[in-house]
């Protein structure tokens, strides 16, 4: 077993890091434990375990609406949804 002498050195917003310790907790990893995850799972996958993009306009503007509530299309049932999905 190689020995670990590394060490990692973040700063987080303490809320942010208070909730992702709960998950941790659940999950049974430290917090050790989950950064020595990450770092596997980079070096498995050769990037970054997980998709980062940079959304369109036309997307961009879709997250606006929603976090403002506001949604352009807005549909009666979910048959109709798929409807419009499907054109």
């Amino acid at each position: 077993m190689a020995i670990k002498t590394a060490m990692v050195r973040a700063r987080l917003d303490p809320a942010l890091k208070k909730k992702a310790e709960k998950i941790f907790e659940i999950v049974g990893l430290t917090e050790s434990e989950a950064v020595r995850l990450f770092y596997k799972n980079v070096v498995i996958t050769r990037g970054l375990p997980f998709t980062l993009s940079i959304p369109n306009d036309e997307t961009k503007l879709a997250i606006e609406e929603a976090r403002r509530g506001e949604f352009s299309i807005k549909h009666n049932s979910i048959d109709s949804l798929f409807l419009d999905l499907k054109s």
